[in-house]
C-alpha cells in the first residue's frame, strides 16, 4: 500500500472515530445533573457540550470525506 492510501486510510478512520464516539459522550452529558437546571432548563454546560459536539462531528465528517476524496483521487 502505498503513503498516499494509508493517509486516506488514517483519515477516514479518525473521522469514523468522531462520528462514533461523540454522540457517545453527549449522552453521557445530557444526562449529567448539571445539564438541566432545577426548571427543566438547559444550562450553559449543555450548551458548551452540544456546540463541542456538534463541531467536532462536523470535522469528524469532513476528515472521513477528505480521505474518501484521497483514496478515490
Amino acid at each position: 500500500m502505498q503513503l498516499p492510501a494509508i493517509l486516506g486510510w488514517v483519515l477516514i478512520v479518525a473521522g469514523v472515530w468522531s462520528l462514533v464516539v461523540w454522540p457517545q459522550f453527549l449522552k453521557r452529558v445530557m444526562k449529567d445533573p448539571r445539564a438541566r437546571d432545577s426548571a427543566g432548563k438547559a444550562t450553559r454546560f449543555l450548551t458548551v457540550h452540544v456546540v463541542l459536539v456538534s463541531i467536532s462531528m462536523v470535522l469528524g465528517l469532513a476528515t472521513a470525506a477528505i480521505g474518501i476524496a484521497g483514496l478515490v483521487a
